[in-house]
C-alpha cells in the first residue's frame, strides 16, 4: 500500500502579503508530482478558493481548502495578546 502526504499549509497568489504562487502552478505542481490532494490555507481570506476548486477538480487532485484567520476577542484595534480561559 502506497501513502501519500499532503502539505496542509499552502499559500498561493492570494494570500495576502505572503504569497506569489499562481493558482494554476499550484496545481499543475501538485499533478506532476502526483499528489491525491492539495491544499489551500492563505491567509485571511478564501477568495482563491474560487478558481482552485475547479482547477484541482480538472485535473484530478483533491482539493482541500481552509484559511489561515485571526480572531479579536475583543476589538480589532486591540492589539495586546489575551488568554483564552
Amino acid at each position: 500500500m502506497t501513502r501519500a502526504v499532503v502539505h496542509p499549509h499552502v499559500h498561493s497568489e492570494y494570500s495576502l502579503l505572503d504569497g506569489a504562487r499562481p493558482l494554476d502552478r499550484l496545481v499543475a505542481r501538485a499533478k506532476k508530482l502526483r499528489f491525491p490532494a492539495l491544499a489551500l490555507t492563505d491567509h485571511g481570506n478564501l477568495f482563491g478558493a474560487i478558481d482552485f476548486y475547479p482547477a484541482c477538480e480538472k485535473s484530478g487532485v483533491k482539493p482541500l481548502l481552509g484559511a489561515e484567520l485571526y480572531v479579536a476577542p475583543e476589538s480589532r484595534f486591540e492589539r495586546a495578546n489575551v488568554e483564552w480561559e
